[in-house]
């Protein structure tokens, strides 16, 4: 069963939260987050991408990076622009974009739940990206970036959480992106014996977006044996109803030398092609095709679908192991320089701009990965294909940072 504990987080001033709160490090490039931080000494990317405040040459990997970012954590720390709580609590986190809403519980998770399975993966790490957060964490000592894990539907914990967030919360605020971020503090000895029996009652969490900051915290933890602090790593935890993935669509340099009519000859062994200008496919296994400044809707055959292997099932597969590898000959996306990936939040206009421009021969525009077959495939022990989900909206770096020092 799942092991979740309180701690006491280093928060920011509620009316400085707006300033400090940035979009996580691995979401934004190194020249984004020197244009949004810029006039802004309280920018939590000061932090967590150092290498603004170096010269724009300067390796990520060189450790003068990793001291920048400790001396920004410190700084903060300093001028009291952050702050530690006085004792250990659970947290309430609630974003809303647009229409939709979710609100998922901070707290630090088990490292050894990390490793056992409890806490369910489903893609494959890069070393270097483990190191690199690793090398973060270490110097800082303190995890600044939290783990988004999702949870099986609990109707005791939503009644809690439901009657939690009609007190006043304790940090309100909009961000430059629109989306809303509102938190609320759970100190209550009764209530946090409450939420950490309710969660051990729960078999399995699945870690939806963080997997290279998870490694990293595990990582840590084994280079510190009998650190009881370090063996814990920050995240939040969201029911799985509410968690909102958008589509992880794909842009191809060119046609593998097929015409526009040929391409579109050669797929339809395996796709039903209407040509009815749609952009936004309404259900799974259909993908829309922008080709030649025109749209396609595609439905895959229903023998294409008909696999067991639940990851052969998803559309990034479908698309992949049938249009994209054997037509197109893309083999691995992974390595591939003729496919980039849009994430859904850009819009079908970055698609059609994209392809417009020249640059791009094709885009596909594919229904968004369902929770439930990530769920699946990771009570499978199986892996994604890449680029396979965006969730929306993303957790603020700097909201919730956990000290590994503890209190």
């Amino acid at each position: 069963m799942a092991i979740i504990k309180p701690f006491a987080a280093v928060r920011p001033q509620a009316e400085l939260a707006s300033r400090i709160c940035e979009l996580p490090y691995d979401v934004v490039s190194s020249a984004e987050a020197r244009q949004l931080a810029a006039g802004n000494d309280l920018s939590f990317f000061h932090v967590s991408k150092p290498e603004i405040d170096l010269p724009e040459n300067t390796p990520l990997s060189n450790p003068a990076v990793y001291q920048k970012g400790a001396e920004s954590f410190q700084r903060l720390l300093k001028i009291d622009a952050l702050k530690q709580d006085a004792q250990p609590c659970y947290y309430l986190y609630r974003q809303m974009s647009g229409v939709h809403i979710q609100t998922g519980l901070v707290a630090v998770a088990s490292c050894d739940d990390y490793r056992n399975g409890i806490i369910r993966k489903h893609e494959k790490t890069h070393p270097d990206k483990e190191e690199d957060r690793a090398r973060h964490i270490e110097i800082l000592n303190a995890q600044t970036g939290p783990v988004f894990l999702v949870y099986p539907y609990n109707p005791n914990f939503n009644d809690l959480v439901s009657s939690q967030t009609k007190e006043p919360p304790d940090v309100d605020f909009q961000a430059v992106d629109g989306v809303h971020h509102t938190g609320w503090v759970i100190n209550s000895p009764a209530l946090i014996r409450c939420i950490a029996s309710i969660f051990a009652r729960i078999p399995h969490l699945y870690i939806a977006d963080g997997h290279h900051r998870s490694a990293a915290a595990a990582r840590v933890a084994e280079s510190r044996p009998g650190d009881a602090h370090s063996n814990y790593f920050l995240c939040v935890l969201f029911p799985h109803t509410q968690v909102q993935i958008q589509a992880y669509n794909r842009v191809v340099k060119d046609l593998n030398g097929f015409t526009p009519a040929q391409f579109l000859d050669r797929i339809q062994s395996v796709c039903v092609l209407r040509a009815r200008g749609e952009s936004i496919p309404p259900h799974i296994h259909e993908f829309c095709l922008y080709l030649d400044h025109h749209w396609y809707a595609l439905d895959f055959k229903p023998e294409c679908f008909a696999a067991e292997d639940p990851v052969d099932q998803l559309d990034v597969s479908l698309l992949q192991n049938l249009i994209l590898a054997p037509v197109l000959d893309i083999d691995d996306p992974r390595t591939s320089r003729r496919i980039s990936f849009v994430g859904g939040i850009r819009g079908i206009n970055a698609l059609e701009r994209m392809v417009d421009s020249g640059d791009y021969a094709c885009a596909f525009s594919l229904y968004p990965t369902r929770i439930e077959d990530l769920m699946t495939i990771s009570d499978a022990g199986k892996l994604m294909p890449p680029k396979s989900t965006w969730f929306e909206p993303k957790l603020r770096d700097g909201l919730f940072s956990y000290l590994l020092s503890g209190i």
